[in-house]
């Protein structure tokens, strides 16, 4: 570690911002006993106790992926600004801290609306990243190999219950499980093989399975191209509060919409 921290000293000059993608406790405390000030830590919880810490909503195994999801956490909680050369430090080749990456900030290359699909939302973020992480694995992975779309509303179940109708039974109706069970993943991965939407609560409860959503679709502006499934996912997070995540069969992407518009656009292959 030393000799990654003598030519970070190398890179640092001024007041630029020092990135650190998941340290250890080790790591995050020589860091900041060597810089000092202007260390922001990136992660999934704040393990270390950082003043300055970023909590990446969602775990992507692309660094490049990572670096810009961080750094757009970063520049919306004011901790760097557009313009600013900032130094990231992450883990590409072992478990340590062992790559340097020198970045300018363009604030309008960092706008991907992931922290936007999850702030300002009355549902919790761990269900949303639930909800996120299962149909990413379902795009990766598909329907014994096969491609399968799929699509979830998050939040305002009621809502959304009255603005749609049962295409079949609803396998959920009587039960009080919750999205993120291994044993109940595995389950709605199955049942995403036949057509409707899946409704989920703003706690994680399944409420539903196989909904027709009936929302209107009058004056949705979404981009050309996307099918009925977007365009009814789309249309129910205008007409409540949910927020929906699509799988696209067609082209395998994870598109999100919240209040009728698309926030947030993921290929599975970069989780």
């Amino acid at each position: 570690m030393g000799g990654i921290l003598e030519r970070v000293e190398d890179f640092i000059s001024g007041e630029q911002v020092l990135v650190l993608f998941y340290p250890s406790a080790a790591e995050y405390e020589k860091y900041v006993e060597s810089v000092g000030e202007g260390v922001v830590v990136v992660g999934r919880e704040n393990v270390w106790g950082a003043e300055d810490f970023i909590e990446l909503p969602l775990e992507f195994e692309d660094i490049k992926e990572k670096i810009r999801f961080g750094l757009e956490g970063a520049i919306r909680n004011g901790m760097i600004s557009d313009g600013d050369d900032v130094v990231c430090i992450s883990k590409l080749f072992s478990n340590e801290l062992d790559s340097i990456m020198k970045v300018r900030v363009e604030e309008s290359q960092l706008n991907s609306g992931i922290y936007a699909f999850f702030l300002n939302s009355k549902s919790d973020a761990g269900v949303i990243r639930d909800v996120l992480e299962l149909v990413i694995e379902l795009g990766k992975k598909g329907q014994n190999g096969e491609p399968v779309g799929a699509l979830f509303t998050v939040g305002d179940a009621g809502k959304v219950m009255n603005k749609s109708c049962p295409l079949s039974y609803n396998p959920f109706e009587k039960s009080h499980v919750h999205v993120g069970d291994s044993i109940v993943n595995v389950m709605l991965k199955e049942f995403s093989r036949l057509d409707g939407a899946f409704v989920i609560s703003d706690e994680g409860k399944i409420v539903s399975a196989y909904r027709y959503l009936e929302a209107s679709s009058e004056g949705l502006n979404i981009p050309k191209g996307l099918g009925t499934r977007h365009m009814a996912g789309a249309a129910i997070s205008k007409d409540t509060s949910a927020i929906s995540v699509v799988l696209s069969e067609s082209d395998g992407l994870v598109r999100c919409f919240k209040s009728g518009e698309l926030v947030l656009e993921i290929d599975p292959e970069a989780y």
